[in-house]
């Protein structure tokens, strides 16, 4: 295994020491352009630490087998080991039970997992969806597919110029057809931390489920389910320092023994003839085929860097970034920020002039300096705020106020260019 500091396995001191976090993610020191890296799309992809990578070619080279179906002893220590971050994400999430927890491929699968489960099993001609005005693309076109077919109605709550969910309205929309809510816990485009307690809530009220795409959520601030009293929350691992192609479906468990089964194959049925199937009992019932084994394993190790730095530290570092950050490009005349909203996650938006953000982000990436630009598969907000697109900076626990300094830099070598 690799020497780098295991964050879990040694207490910090009050505050982030964020040199010693750096020292564990091998991508943070690495040129682009004969530039120091700065890497500013979290949003899109966090990096992955030391002991992530290590967990997971010590999965390949030692443990590798497929799960839950072997009586040898690779089958039994993989299953083992993937099982072990089922249970780890359960206590992250701070889930009843390891039943309320499936793999998935990601945020987005998790999504479409229960509008075909849930959506397509009881919603019926005339059933109303209550969206927000700022969801990822993956919280709005899989309704819109259920909308086709099942003839429901979408009712979106609007949000104002900071970028803020108006909560009276959203309280008119619902009525005996509700159904379902569902909406993002934190913007993707505009960093939007939405009260959605007080909104579920409010949906417990009529009598009606929640779904929260945790997305953007999961990897910043702290999340108890239990807690929040959501019906579903979805993440994606590669969002939270683990690997890609694996994400989690959390739902409580007496929703989803009655919801169907998502895929039909193997180890999500306990018997099959050419009569019928009967299917497995959940999470399984949700998990066709050979997952993610090391993926999933992998997000299990994330889980255990992740804690052990502490989500309130994490939220805190990030909190003090953007505010230093949003200070900063105040000052950069021509600039406009997209998302002001009172409480935010560390992701600034923002246009330039008349600079396309394609451009913003071509000239910044020649400095070293990686950010987001385009819709974020977020097109109406873009609709919303009047812009084709955004450049976005998106922060991490392992990024700087030096970092923040040379993106202001970059900004106005952008705006050199252009002069």
């Amino acid at each position: 295994m690799s020497n780098a500091l295991h964050i879990s396995e040694k207490a910090l001191p009050d505050g982030l020491d964020v040199d010693r976090v750096r020292a564990d993610f091998p991508i943070l020191q690495r040129s682009i352009h004969g530039k120091p890296l700065v890497y500013l799309d979290n949003a899109a992809s966090s990096q992955m630490p030391q002991p992530v990578i290590d967990r997971l070619v010590h999965y390949q080279t030692h443990e590798h087998a497929n799960v839950h179906r072997g009586v040898h002893t690779l089958s039994q220590l993989a299953t083992t080991e993937y099982e072990n971050a089922r249970h780890k994400v359960m206590d992250f999430l701070g889930a009843a039970d390891e039943r309320e927890i499936i793999f998935v491929r990601g945020a987005t699968e998790g999504i479409n997992l229960v509008m075909h489960g849930y959506g397509r099993a009881f919603l019926k001609e005339g059933d109303e969806i209550i969206l927000s005005a700022m969801e990822h693309h993956a919280n709005i076109v899989p309704w819109q597919m259920l909308r086709d077919e099942k003839k429901v109605v979408l009712r979106i709550i609007p949000m104002d110029d900071t970028g803020e969910l108006l909560l009276d309205e959203y309280e008119k929309l619902f009525n005996a057809r509700t159904k379902l809510v569902a909406i993002t816990h934190v913007s993707n485009a505009l960093g939007t931390i939405n009260p959605v307690r007080e909104m579920i809530a409010t949906a417990r009220q009529h009598g009606v489920p929640v779904l929260l795409d945790g997305a953007q959520a999961a990897p910043h601030i702290p999340v108890n389910v239990q807690d929040l009293d959501c019906d579903f929350y979805v993440f994606s691992s590669h969002k939270l320092c683990g690997p890609t192609g694996v994400g989690i479906l959390y739902g409580k468990a007496a929703l989803l023994e009655k919801m169907q089964p998502y895929q039909g194959g193997g180890d999500m049925i306990l018997n099959v003839t050419f009569e019928r199937t009967t299917y497995n009992e959940i999470p399984y019932k949700f998990e066709a085929g050979t997952p993610a084994i090391a993926a999933g394993i992998g997000l299990g190790s994330a889980i255990d860097y992740i804690t052990g730095i502490g989500l309130e530290r994490i939220a805190a570092h990030e909190h003090a970034l953007l505010s230093y950050a949003t200070e900063a490009v105040q000052n950069i005349k021509g600039l406009r920020i997209i998302g002001t909203a009172r409480h935010k996650a560390a992701v600034l938006s923002f246009t330039l002039d008349d600079i396309h953000p394609h451009d913003i982000g071509t000239i910044l990436d020649h400095q070293g300096i990686a950010v987001r630009a385009g819709h974020h598969c977020a097109q109406p907000v873009m609709q919303r705020f009047g812009v084709a697109a955004t450049a976005r900076a998106s922060f991490a626990f392992y990024n700087t106020l030096e970092e923040v300094d040379a993106l202001v830099a970059g900004i106005h070598t952008v705006q050199k260019v252009f002069a």
